[in-house]
């Protein structure tokens, strides 16, 4: 469905391969595959999440280099996914604490009936091409992710719907009929696959011109130079790592334990921040006991630790 997105990155910092993938295809056998899957992984040492559907496969895995490719060549063995594509970057720690692989009944949850990306998706557009897009007057430039993962990082005059979940999208679009106040609509999304279900739904409601950045931002942030860039801020990954910015160098956010909220240096700082247990984003939404029970957790981690264990996972 889309161009070759795998391009090996030795020269790039970190000892941990890090592997983005999806694809959209019919899989009627899928929860066969999950047991024998998860047992490939932890026998090679990957870990990660990968959700598996009757509309395909999606997730991000990370481990040693061998270990990596060895999953992705078992999944290319198998006919479904023959032709998956899958985008590469680095880690300097192992960025998932554990292996998770997982039944869905979609790969990315949009929760709206008869979307089907093999059957009707948007125009791609490389990441080389998608600052004239973007730039066009004629052009609607559309975040399709969450709201805690734009506040980190956007494209340039980038439309925000503020969304808690995905699942907020479509009414947001159904609510905002000045979406038609412009031929063309650009889409875009961390790695591509959120906007292969958006796109799909924007042309079943009636929107003819719309494109979705190819790759994602990670793709674009691996092609366009910094200094040809669009991109203003670091993109969000549902990893360790917590954000990377351009080269797909790792950022400098840190993950608030309680709200799974990216924080820069400056709310680290901030008098409500207490690790583990509260930041600027989530202080006033919890209360004396939550942030108690936070507490005696962040205790044991931190315990666990010192004992040169690990609190979570394997």
């Amino acid at each position: 469905m889309t161009s070759e997105l795998s391009i090996p990155r030795p020269e790039a910092d970190g000892q941990f391969l890090v592997a983005a993938l999806y694809h959209f295809v019919s899989v009627p056998r899928f929860a066969d595959l999950r047991e024998p899957l998860q047992a490939l992984c932890e026998e090679h040492g990957v870990r990660g999440t990968l959700l598996l559907a009757h509309e395909g496969i999606n997730g991000t895995i990370a481990g040693p280099e061998e270990g990596v490719r060895t999953v992705l060549a078992y999944l290319r063995a198998q006919p479904e996914f023959a032709s998956l594509q899958h985008k590469e970057s680095r880690a300097s720690k192992m960025p998932f604490l554990r292996m998770k692989a997982r039944l869905k009944k979609e790969i990315v949850t949009m929760g709206v009936e008869d979307i089907d990306p093999n059957r009707i998706v948007g125009t791609y557009v490389a990441p080389k091409d998608w600052n004239a897009l973007i730039s066009d007057p004629d052009t609607i430039v559309i975040d399709t992710r969450n709201d805690y993962e734009t506040a980190i990082g956007v494209f340039r005059n980038a439309v925000d719907p503020k969304t808690k979940t995905f699942r907020e999208f479509p009414e947001w679009v159904r609510q905002n009929e000045g979406l038609h106040n412009k031929p063309k609509i650009a889409m875009y999304c961390t790695g591509g696959i959120r906007c292969e279900k958006a796109t799909a739904f924007m042309k079943q409601e009636g929107f003819d011109e719309v494109y979705h950045l190819e790759g994602g931002i990670l793709k674009y942030l691996e092609e366009v130079p910094a200094d040809e860039s669009l991109w203003e801020g670091a993109c969000f990954v549902f990893d360790e790592r917590v954000s990377v910015t351009h080269g797909l160098k790792e950022g400098e956010h840190k993950l608030c334990r309680a709200c799974r909220h990216p924080l820069t240096a400056e709310e680290i700082a901030s008098p409500v921040y207490e690790a583990g247990v509260s930041c600027p984003h989530c202080h006033t939404e919890r209360s004396d006991d939550d942030r108690l029970r936070f507490r005696q957790r962040q205790k044991q981690m931190d315990l666990a630790r010192k004992r040169g264990q690990k609190h979570l996972g394997k």
